[in-house]
């Protein structure tokens, strides 16, 4: 890998001789721009509007145009003595948890080389004590002709160098939520945890760019002479009205995509009516509730009888004895035959 900055890391009276790297590329397809009636190649000439005539790379410099439009020429020697100390030198400012880096302020990425055998050392030393700080260093650099803020942390056994925007040039996401107030109900969450859940992780080293792939064949298909591969239908997805019931058939489908059994998307239970039972009109009774009512009194009146008919037994048994007995005797048995007749009679008129 080519370096495109050359300097050193300041780590307080620590320096360390180090090369800037990119570490990204680009893979996407770039398209010329041609003209359309014979294809022939649209270029750009650079041309010198005080002697018209179009001039090669090495004699095009910088300037910077002031408010009245003169041009002011600022050399490659006016950059290398910028009154800044991180003109040449990444330094660094904080240690702080990575957690507190926005990523809304990354941008790009290079990979910081030690420059030689003499930054061996300090350059491991700062390695190892990122690693073991769990922390990041925020650090000043200047490149292409202005100063930046960036994040140093450990990648393997590199040291990498994230650009970062500065504060001030993250716009804040002021009226981009909805202005009308939503409710997002707990089963709502529930199903939105269970499709999370279907859809798992995935390692990203797995992921890759379908569309430059789809492009590519598009281009060999044209250069053989051949008709462009035609895309497929895209699924037509309706209005979505019932939020519930798309959740549910997102984590259907995200189960299925994965080769899992679908299985049974439960309904959550609804809430039960607090109405009342409603009143009976008419003033009738039902009929179910009739029933057993009718059968209680009629177990009532078979008891009744059946203690009758053994008090009436007992009667005669009694009438028996009193005849043989003395005089005495008799009262005693003619007095308990009424007891029990009024006994009897006061079942009956209880039954």
């Amino acid at each position: 890998m080519r370096s495109i900055w050359n300097g050193a890391i300041s780590f307080g009276l620590v320096s360390i001789p180090i090369k800037l790297v990119n570490a990204t590329e680009s893979h996407s397809i770039s398209f010329r721009q041609i003209h359309t009636e014979d294809g022939g190649r649209v270029r750009y000439r650079k041309v010198c509007e005080l002697e018209d005539r179009e001039i090669t790379q090495s004699e095009i410099g910088k300037g910077y145009e002031d408010a009245d439009g003169t041009i002011i020429p600022i050399t490659d020697e006016d950059l290398a003595h910028l009154p800044l100390p991180t003109a040449k030198t990444i330094e660094i400012v904080a240690f702080v948890p990575a957690e507190r880096i926005d990523p809304l302020q990354m941008d790009a990425a290079y990979y910081l080389q030690a420059g030689g055998a003499p930054a061996a050392k300090p350059y491991t030393l700062l390695r190892e004590a990122l690693k073991r700080s769990n922390k990041v260093a925020i650090a000043k650099f200047a490149l292409r002709g202005r100063e930046r803020l960036g994040m140093l942390r450990v990648v393997e056994d590199a040291i990498a160098l994230h650009g970062l925007l500065w504060p001030d040039e993250v716009r804040a996401p002021e009226g981009l939520a909805p202005d009308t107030k939503v409710t997002v109900s707990d089963k709502e969450l529930d199903l939105a945890d269970a499709l999370m859940d279907t859809l798992g992780e995935i390692d990203l080293d797995e992921l890759h760019d379908e569309y430059r792939e789809a492009l590519e064949e598009v281009v060999a298909a044209k250069a053989a002479g051949e008709a462009p591969p035609e895309s497929p239908e895209p699924a037509r997805s309706g209005k979505v009205l019932d939020l519930m019931a798309a959740l549910e058939k997102s984590v259907r489908e995200a189960k299925e995509s994965r080769g899992e059994e679908p299985g049974e998307v439960r309904q959550l239970p609804q809430r039960k009516s607090a109405r009342a039972a409603p009143k009976q009109t008419g003033g009738k009774k039902s009929t179910t509730k009739a029933a057993p009512a009718k059968k209680t009194a009629a177990a009532k009146k078979s008891t009744a009888r059946t203690a009758a008919k053994s008090t009436a037994r007992s009667s005669q048994g009694t009438k028996k004895t009193a005849s043989a007995s003395a005089s005495a005797s008799a009262k005693k048995a003619t007095s308990a035959k009424k007891t029990a007749a009024k006994k009897t009679a006061a079942r009956k008129r209880s039954a």
